[in-house]
């Protein structure tokens, strides 16, 4: 029997209580040693079934149109080529997650160039790739629009607003008035998408690069037209997703019907450049952003409109402003988005969709005010942090956004800080700069199974692990609990036949499938207090010993016969009541060569409260990958189209460029505050992941302004553009 919690009042604090002393420690991840030694079962690399044929995607080279003709005979005619599949089910678009049904599109439609057309099958995969490439395609082309700059078809939607923002900019003392772009972002996992599909009478097992298995199997079924119950998913390794793996994607749809026409197991593995081509993108921006303030730096208006694009259909916008409206507080607040719609690959969810690059230019633009007031933009941060949410009025939960930054200025040194553009080493100027960090916080509904017998216990649930620490953490939460060491734990992870769990994504993996193993365990203490005859309160549990009332007794000897509890969780009122979010703050130092425009980071600090911090490696893992993305949103990372069709030229990482060993500082410290969100969820958690990014990139692209005295507004800071900002020499 499930337990269903819903997260309606503030939790008491257990684990605080415990003393296993497993939470919050650096401890290894139980299945690193798999990931070093090579023998994780990631999906490409798992042993192939008996008969496994390989699929080869095949792209549309056309913006918009129709196909009119593939030519099967051509490719069939190729040695080991078994079958060229075309399928209307194969050319939906890639789904959110937890968005339900995505688009699927007629037989013969092409949206966007590089969409999935058709799938080569073949004996091996060099043979469907020959195939594939060879395939001749006819289309009938339509005109479309491939950039948002030159469509006509855009949705504007009605402004989030609080107060009166146009009588509030009216009267402000002090105003910017600034606009930036950024470009197109691919996730760039390190695993590519790859999907193994097998099937059995009329269901169908497939092994994928997935994120979020329960979705998945429900959008798994829908691509194919059948129940739910006929699908199983097994993700138990993933390389990595960003966002990029929330939902099924082409290749999973692919394998399966290829598998089912063919009756044989098939495995369809993208290559890098279909990842660039048919996986979800982030949205290019273009941000106006408009600040009031009275002179002694009390802000008054504050204004952050965004336009971004999609495919036609698609409901995903990127949510640029979604922590401008919450990070300071002001008389007026207006916020418009616009969503163009066009012909290219469509856009979704990358890692901290809004506030990696919302936060970039907000808190570009927030310097910027600090600037034209004559105030140091770590005083105009703290003088306008609002006692409660700006626009619904609700009160934090937990918040040290201030502790933040004044202790994170402290350990950088910022009360050195020069005057703008003064300090040189040679042919490198030298600047400081800073940003706050905020991403908000979400309990997902989850559920989790805990079993223990004598003192080993086994965690089951879907939950994937996508590099974050997922069989870590949820073993120290069993262990903890369970007053076990960390090798008596278990955990199995992303098999779609275990309970729900809420999947990697948004940074609420740990909470949600956290909070649900943390309360299957707490079942089980009831069952161990009743054993040994005393109360839940009463009871401790400690190196598998079970002490209550003066009794105690070895958990070995006393849970002889197994004990299994399952329970769920979701959200709830406190979600009403209190609004919820991480929140931090970036330290920067960078070098700006003045004859090159190089930009070298030299060093940074992320200071952050995070909630109860659950294992400080991996938490300090993704913090530091968090920053090493906005490193990459600042200086490198630009997907690029070519106007003319759409097509995607930065297709590999050859040509995106994700920050190197060389473009990171060997000085990278991230420091986390203690803090406590008790209205979050039972474990006092948050999610850690994207707040490492959301800000990042503001913190050196205001370094780079105060080493050059010269604003960047077209991020990345390339050299060119840095160049430029200097005006002529």
């Amino acid at each position: 029997m499930t337990d269903r919690f819903t997260m309606d009042e503030p939790q008491p604090r257990l684990l605080d209580e415990t003393g296993q002393g497993v939470i919050g420690t650096p401890m290894d991840r139980p299945d690193g040693p798999q990931k070093v030694s090579g023998t994780a079962g990631y999906t490409a690399d798992h042993p192939a079934p008996e008969g496994m044929a390989h699929g080869y995607l095949v792209r549309a080279t056309i913006a918009r149109g129709k196909v009119l003709k593939i030519d099967r005979e051509g490719a069939m005619g190729l040695e080991g080529v078994l079958d060229v599949i075309t399928d209307p089910r194969m050319t939906r678009n890639p789904a959110q997650g937890m968005a339900g049904e995505a688009p699927v599109q007629p037989a013969d439609a092409v949206h966007y160039h590089g969409q999935p057309i058709a799938l080569v099958v073949a004996s091996t995969f060099e043979a469907a790739r020959d195939a594939a490439q060879r395939l001749s395609v006819e289309y009938e082309t339509e005109d479309a629009a491939v950039s948002p700059g030159n469509t006509r078809d855009t949705e504007v939607d009605d402004p989030e607003t609080a107060g009166d923002f146009d009588a509030a900019w009216d009267s402000s003392e002090v105003t910017v008035d600034l606009n930036y772009t950024t470009p197109s972002h691919a996730a760039a996992a390190m695993e590519p998408h790859a999907a193994v599909a097998q099937w059995n009478g009329d269901a169908v097992e497939l092994r994928g690069s997935l994120q979020m298995v329960r979705f998945n199997k429900k959008e798994l079924a829908d691509s194919l037209g059948i129940d739910a119950s006929q699908v199983r998913i097994l993700s138990p390794f993933v390389g990595g997703g960003f966002g990029s793996k929330l939902g099924i994607g082409p290749e999973a749809v692919a394998a399966a019907i290829a598998s089912q026409k063919l009756g044989r197991p098939v495995r369809v593995v993208m290559t890098r450049q279909n990842v660039f081509d048919m996986i979800l993108r982030r949205s290019e921006t273009a941000q106006h952003v408009r600040l009031g303030a009275t002179r002694d730096g009390r802000i008054t208006a504050i204004s952050h409109d965004d336009r971004v694009s999609n495919l036609d259909e698609e409901g995903f916008a990127e949510p640029v402003s979604q922590a401008s409206q919450f990070l300071y507080g002001a008389d007026g607040l207006s916020f418009t988005q616009t969503v163009a719609r066009i012909a290219a690959t469509p856009a979704g969810s990358v890692r901290a969709p809004g506030e990696a690059v919302g936060m970039v230019a907000f808190e570009a633009a927030i310097d910027e005010l600090a600037d034209k007031l004559g105030m140091d933009p770590l005083d105009l941060r703290l003088k306008n942090l609002p006692e409660k949410h700006p626009m619904d009025g609700r009160p934090y939960s937990a918040r040290r956004l201030a502790d933040c930054l004044t202790e994170g200025a402290e350990l950088f040194g910022w009360d050195a800080r020069w005057e703008a553009g003064s300090r040189r080493e040679g042919d490198w100027l030298i600047g400081m700069g800073m940003s706050s960090a905020a991403r908000s916080n979400v309990l997902v509904k989850s559920a989790a199974r805990v079993r223990l017998t004598g003192d080993r216990a086994i965690v089951e649930t879907d939950m994937t692990d996508i590099g974050t620490g997922s069989y870590a953490i949820l073993n120290q939460i069993a262990a903890e609990m369970l007053g076990l060491s960390p090798d008596r734990v278990e955990v199995r992870l992303g098999d779609s036949d275990l309970p729900g769990a809420s999947g990697s994504g948004g940074s609420f993996g740990a909470s949600s499938a956290g909070s649900a193993t943390f309360l299957a365990a707490k079942k089980i203490r009831a069952e161990i207090a009743r054993k040994i005859g005393c109360s839940e309160e009463a009871l401790t549990l400690q190196k598998g010993r079970a002490r209550g009332d003066n009794r105690e007794a070895d958990l070995s000897g006393l849970v002889t016969e197994e004990i299994v509890a399952e329970a769920e969780i979701e959200g709830g009122k406190t979600a009403e009541s209190h609004f919820s979010s991480g929140f931090g703050a970036h330290f920067a130092e960078v070098a700006v060569n003045e004859w090159t425009g190089e930009v070298r980071v030299r060093r940074m600090l992320g200071v952050m409260s995070m909630g109860r911090i659950l294992n400080e490696k991996t938490a300090r893992s993704q913090a530091l990958g968090g920053m090493i993305w906005g490193i990459g949103t600042a200086l490198t990372e630009d997907m690029q189209s070519d106007s003319r069709d759409g097509h995607v030229v930065t297709r590999d990482l050859a040509n995106y460029h994700v920050p190197s060993h060389a473009d990171v500082p060997g000085d990278m410290q991230v420091v986390f505050l203690e803090e406590r969100d008790d209205w979050a969820n039972p474990i006092q958690t948050k999610g850690i992941g994207e707040l490492g990014i959301s800000g990042a990139g503001a913190a050196v692209i205001n370094a780079i302004s105060h080493a050059s005295g010269h604003r960047i507004y077209d991020i990345p800071a390339l050299p060119d553009r840095v160049i430029s900002s200097f005006g002529v020499k």
